[in-house]
């Protein structure tokens, strides 16, 4: 019997089954059939390291496999495909989706999210969110331990629990974990887990539905109530009453409440101040950047989720340089293993510094592609630029333009404080991108800022928006 593509096909259904899946998911991409009798077959890859690594490691794996469908195979050969992106799909075999169509009907069952109450708008809680993978550091400690308590006997303790720090630091992942224990360890309890703009939602159809009263009785069901994001609240005087008036109904029925903020509560000055007080009723816990060990820690964690082995040097260069927040953690390992994907290229402390370079304000010389003291941020001048105008609704050229219109001030200013304060421009290469103003202009702008903002609390939430949408 020769070897066909379609015993192929099966072969890789079968490895798909029998090698440990991180194994399979990391070495295993592509496959066609270059050639074949019937005592050999010649597996074209999709490079270099997969054929070193799937002839030396997963040999005997492979023709256990291949024997089973095809018994008479005595020979395998692996050989590079050059070009095995250019075929036809009926001609590849794409090795990751044969494990992803064998884990479906598994996975599909498992993300069941939160139960929706009718008529509230309740965001679906992601599964790879759970306390249990969380990675506690110093500076989490307390938190994770408030939100495993609140989850073992809800409304008993803590509550409500008010989590608070700077955006991509854990927040979401613990009030979703939180979210999914509960789910997860009492079926019968009905949770919710929304953020402060669907809520907003919420209330806004209820108004034009002139169902404020049926919406309250809906939320009046609810044993758990997790909001993310209060801050979004702000100056939304009608909304915030409602939030009050259902605090007071779950609160007093002795139902869990769990609240995320970017800042304390007393200092969400925006916000009426009963509802201040009623944050800090329970327990308010913050979360900061983590430390280099947790970096570490996090980075591991998140690479075998993907299932992926990163060189521990490489995930070392990470966590020395990338230190800001789990989200720019997240955004480079992303990166790193599309780059595998799409080119079979291994992860190098030499490719991860050249990708972060590109990505600094900051250039780097070649001789700094080893250095510890990589900036991670990827957000450019462009970007920035680019979300104040949207955000404002003025066209980028006036913004960056030398007119002295009221309307287009406060927006110039913004964009100068945030290049000068969160993106570490100099004074004269801000100056350059504003339509050449010197330094002292520049200077002057971002100090102007500053002191409309000790005023104008207004100004304040309409920078931290911006700062949200860019995660700096």
């Amino acid at each position: 019997m020769i070897f066909t593509f379609a015993h192929l096909e099966k072969s890789v259904e079968v490895m798909s089954k029998n090698i440990r899946k991180q194994d399979f998911l990391t070495y295993f991409k592509r496959f066609s059939l270059m050639a074949s009798t019937e005592t050999s077959v010649t597996i074209g890859v999709v490079s270099s390291f997969h054929q070193d690594n799937l002839s030396k490691k997963f040999y005997d794996e492979i023709k256990w496999a291949i024997v089973s469908i095809v018994p008479s195979i005595e020979v395998i050969d692996f050989v590079v495909d050059d070009t095995i992106e250019m075929r036809a799909l009926n001609e590849v075999i794409d090795c990751r989706d044969t494990q992803k169509t064998t884990e479906k009907k598994t996975k599909n069952e498992a993300i069941n999210g939160v139960e929706i109450v009718e008529g509230v708008n309740s965001r679906l809680v992601s599964e790879r969110y759970q306390l249990d993978n969380f990675i506690v550091g110093p500076n989490t400690q307390l938190a994770h331990a408030a939100c495993d308590a609140v989850a073992r006997r809800p409304g008993s303790s803590y509550n409500p629990l008010y989590i608070y720090g700077n955006v991509g630091l854990g927040k979401t992942h613990l009030l979703q974990g939180v979210a999914n224990t509960i789910r997860s360890k009492q079926k019968d309890l009905r949770v919710v887990y929304t953020t402060a703009d669907k809520f907003l939602t919420d209330y806004v159809s209820s108004i034009k539905g002139r169902s404020v009263d049926k919406l309250r009785e809906r939320y009046r069901q609810i044993d758990v109530l997790v909001l993310d994001d209060v801050q979004f609240l702000a100056w939304k005087k009608q909304t915030q009453e409602e939030l009050y008036n259902i605090f007071n109904i779950l609160y007093e029925a002795g139902k869990q409440i769990v609240l995320s903020g970017d800042r304390p509560p007393r200092e969400l000055t925006e916000l009426e101040a009963r509802l201040q007080s009623r944050f800090e009723w329970g327990i308010t816990v913050d979360v900061s950047e983590p430390d280099y060990e947790t970096r570490l820690a996090i980075i591991g964690e998140k690479a075998r989720a993907r299932e992926f082995l990163l060189p521990q040097n490489v995930a070392e260069f990470i966590a020395e340089n990338v230190t800001t927040n789990v989200r720019e953690i997240e955004w480079i390992l992303n990166q790193i293993i599309a780059e595998y994907d799409l080119r079979g290229t291994p992860p190098t402390i030499e490719n991860v510094a050249m990708r972060l370079s590109k990505l600094s304000i900051r250039s780097l010389t070649p001789s700094m592609t080893t250095s510890k003291t990589i900036r991670s941020t990827h957000c450019s001048y462009e970007d920035l630029i680019q979300a104040v105008s949207g955000h404002f609704g003025i066209e980028i050229r006036a913004l960056l333009s030398e007119d002295r219109k009221k309307e287009n001030m406060i927006p110039r200013q913004v964009a100068m404080y945030l290049l000068k304060n969160k993106l570490h421009y100099t004074y004269e290469r801000i100056g350059n991108i504003f339509s050449g103003r010197n330094h002292t202009a520049v200077m002057y702008s971002v100090k102007k800022l500053e002191e409309v903002m000790k005023k104008n609390q207004q100004v304040v939430y309409e920078l931290n928006v911006i700062r949200d949408k860019l995660g700096i």
